[in-house]
């Protein structure tokens, strides 16, 4: 099962997509995304999106300074088609930069 897993600072004002330049950010085949992210501090949003679904509109993350925790905190799950893109961005309005911790769990089918 491959697995993204990725922790990016996200500066004053800046918005990241946290998977980009992943070998696995483009489906190869088709299969099952399950996805959990936390940030270190309150004032951040995510948005998923997976493919042409919008998984989650901008909402605040878990707050942890740690890595989700499997499978209790991969709260995000979609089925996604070959070619599909996983786009985790997280957007940082607040006064200081945040840490953004995310795993993405593939299992094709």
């Amino acid at each position: 099962m491959p697995v993204i897993q990725k922790e990016t600072s996200v500066g004053i004002g800046l918005t990241v997509s946290l998977f980009a330049g992943s070998t696995y950010e483009f489906m190869r085949r088709r299969g099952v995304v399950s996805i959990g992210c936390t940030a270190a501090a309150t004032g951040s949003f995510i948005t998923l999106l997976a493919g042409a679904d919008v998984v989650l509109e901008e909402s605040a993350p878990s707050i942890a300074t740690v890595y989700p925790v499997i499978p209790d905190q991969m709260y995000y799950n979609d089925v996604m088609e070959i070619g599909d893109r996983i786009v985790l961005s997280a957007r940082n309005p607040s006064a200081g930069a945040l840490v953004h911790r995310a795993i993405a769990q593939i299992s094709f089918v």
